[in-house]
């Protein structure tokens, strides 16, 4: 942040000028927040692959449909509120990346699998992610 005084008819004015990388100060974003709910569909998957009870396993599908539209959701938000231009030059992966991690949370994905496989496959990419918004958080 810098602050500087403008002169303006016999009067100075204070002018400010912040910049940031992200849209609120850092520490409100986590890829942690997407590894969780992801976390939670691959215990679902485990659990529904476990149970032969029709209607738990009803249940299970409606809260990991959930759960995978809460990853979407997070992914989403560090793609579009966290990662700026300089983020996506110095990792020119990371679009290809957020957007594989998304469609593995999506109907393509955990979302419209019941697979354990495919939420640990989910689960891989947003350690990449997160590794990603590590490195950035460091410079």
């Amino acid at each position: 942040m810098r602050f500087s005084h403008l002169f303006t008819s016999g009067k100075f004015i204070p002018h400010i000028t912040a910049s940031a990388h992200c849209d609120l100060p850092c520490g409100v974003y986590d890829p942690a927040q997407a590894r969780i709910e992801a976390e939670s569909v691959k215990a679902i998957c485990e659990k529904y692959q476990a149970n032969e009870d029709p209607e738990f396993r009803t249940r299970a599908l409606m809260i990991k449909e959930q759960r995978s539209e809460l990853v979407k959701h997070h992914l989403w938000v560090l793609w579009t509120d966290y990662f700026k231009p300089p983020h996506f030059e110095k990792y020119p992966n990371l679009h290809v990346l957020v957007n594989e991690a998304t469609k593995l949370a999506g109907a393509t994905g955990a979302k419209g699998s019941a697979d354990p496989d495919v939420a640990e496959e989910l689960l891989v990419k947003i350690d990449e992610i997160a590794k990603i918004f590590w490195e950035t958080k460091q410079g």
